[in-house]
């Protein structure tokens, strides 16, 4: 179906799934290729260029989503490590400052052709890792990450502050500002977009003169690991990244505590995100918040329906709906919307969930059982306070039972009040509303603690715009969705966070500002 091309396109646009002993050959086969990998994982404390183990010994399974198997066990890393990686950190400042800018962009350049040389193997490791289907890893994980990396190779140069227009006696001083880094900067990435988030982070950091220490997700190590050893290939100094690896309770509670880290960079739940705050007010560090979501996706009358139910559908169900950004909430005018609605349950229906690596794959498992099982509370929570679920919702059966699979669901009949249309799902339930005039639908879209991102389709484009300037959220498409570019900034609103991924401002947020005086006397 025309409706399921850009969800079919990301996936491979391949027929049919492969079966159980198929697909198993296919992850033998892809494990073989990349054995190394997996063997190192023990030693996942990269600190001055060493890997190495936690300072406990203690280990963490990482399992394969799509069949509950452990593929790897990573270092359980803790505060000893984090202090370890902060000491290095500081030590490397000196090597990686005095560069000259265009040595640093190089060394940028470089990490970006490494990630395109390592493109299959890194998507493999996501896909593994994550349960996403491969060509999602490889379009929108590695081929994003290599951009956004080349692209703030090119801020390294560009990077410069202002003669300043001050009024002292004319002649007798002159003013200007310089834009230096903060020192050693922390960062947290999550586990739904693992290798995009930390490259995301970690470039503009390294752009502007920091050094830094990573700590993904303990759910999806494996590519943070593999990166990080690109980044030493590229020949960055000793100590500039450094990796701990761990959970977030016990190392990123560390370097949130950490006297010795100037910046959090942080993307994961609201809850969290408010606990970085408490904790992190004892050393006023800087803070980088890109938390929950609940997106407004507003199709108009007059809009084009059938890219409106292209963009709907990749809107919830990329990445099996485990998406900050996705478009969980879509507003139908009345007039289209049970065309609409029958559009979205046959493409909803026609999904095809497999491992991320049989080919046919359009949408994998949720990343583990706990999130699961958080998914299918929110389903018995809707039925239970009176919306009909349409199509969805099940753990299939055969050869997906052993994986945390959910087929994509879709809601009619949901009242703003009730659980799945106000809380952060973060799996493929779709919530679908009826409403009738744009004022209505601005109040009702708006209203929500979130304010991450919205969509709006429509043919009129003084409404698009008017409707833009009024929607309360960090980013606002236009009939498209999902849309994500190094050059233009990602963040929120309201509880969705403060501070901005990718463009310009997330590197001044990586910088502080230094005024200087000089006397002409």
């Amino acid at each position: 179906m025309a409706v399921r091309q850009s969800l079919h396109d990301c996936s491979g646009g391949h027929s049919g799934v492969r079966s159980e002993s198929a697909m198993t050959s296919v992850v033998s086969e892809s494990i073989d290729g990349i054995r190394d990998v997996l063997s190192r994982a023990g030693e996942s404390i990269v600190i001055g260029g060493k890997p190495g183990p936690s300072a406990s010994g203690e280990l963490i399974d990482t399992h394969d989503p799509a069949t509950g198997e452990a593929i790897a066990s990573i270092a359980a890393g803790g505060a000893a490590d984090v202090d370890r990686a902060v000491s290095a950190a500081t030590r490397a400042l000196g090597s990686w400052q005095d560069l000259s800018a265009a040595a640093r962009a190089r060394i940028l350049y470089d990490i970006a052709a490494l990630i395109e040389d390592h493109a299959e193997e890194l998507a493999t490791l996501e896909t593994l890792d994550n349960g996403k289907p491969l060509t999602e890893s490889m379009f929108l994980d590695v081929g994003i990450a290599a951009e956004i990396w080349r692209y703030y190779a090119g801020w390294c140069t560009k990077i410069g502050g202002q003669t300043l227009p001050v009024s002292p006696p004319v002649g007798t001083s002159f003013a200007y500002t310089r834009r230096e880094p903060l020192g050693v900067v922390g960062l947290i990435v999550p586990w739904n977009f693992p290798l995009l988030i930390a490259s995301w982070k970690l470039a503009p950091a390294l752009a502007a003169g920091n050094t830094v220490v990573l700590k993904p997700s303990e759910l999806t190590s494996l590519s943070a690991l593999r990166l990080v050893e690109l980044v030493n290939e590229a020949g960055i100094p000793p100590g500039v990244v450094n990796l701990v690896t761990g959970y977030g309770h016990e190392a990123g509670q560390a370097m949130i505590e950490h006297s010795g880290i100037a910046k959090i960079s942080f993307t994961g739940s609201t809850a969290t995100g408010q606990r970085i705050v408490t904790a992190s007010a004892a050393s006023l560090k800087k803070l980088t918040l890109e938390l929950g979501g609940k997106s407004a996706n507003i199709v108009f009358p007059d809009a084009d329906l059938a890219g409106a139910a292209e963009g709907a559908l990749t809107g919830i169900f990329l990445n099996q709906g485990q998406v900050c950004c996705a478009g969980s909430r879509l507003f139908v005018h009345r007039s289209v919307h049970d065309e609409m609605l029958a559009v979205l349950e046959s493409a909803a229906r026609d999904i095809q969930l497999g491992h991320g690596l049989a080919d046919g794959t359009e949408m994998g498992p949720l990343i583990s059982p706990v999130q699961r099982d958080r998914v299918e509370g929110y389903l018995r929570s809707g039925t239970e306070q009176g919306a009909t679920l349409v199509c969805g919702g099940q753990r299939p059966h055969g050869d997906l039972a052993a994986g945390n699979f959910l087929t994509p669901a879709v809601f009619s009949e949901v009242r703003d009040d009730m659980r799945i249309a106000r809380e952060e799902i973060f799996g493929p339930v779709l919530s679908v509303f009826a409403f009738d005039d744009e004022a209505e639908v601005l109040r009702r879209a708006n209203d929500s603690e979130f304010g991450l991102a919205a969509g709006l389709w429509t043919g009129d484009v003084k409404r698009a715009h008017r409707v833009a300037h009024q929607l309360q959220a960090g980013t606002v498409w236009i009939n498209q969705y999902n849309m994500l570019d190094p050059a233009a900034p990602f963040g929120g609103y309201k509880a969705s966070g403060y501070g901005r991924d990718l463009g310009e401002e997330s590197l001044l947020g990586f910088t502080q500002t230094k005024s200087v005086w000089v006397s002409l006397d």
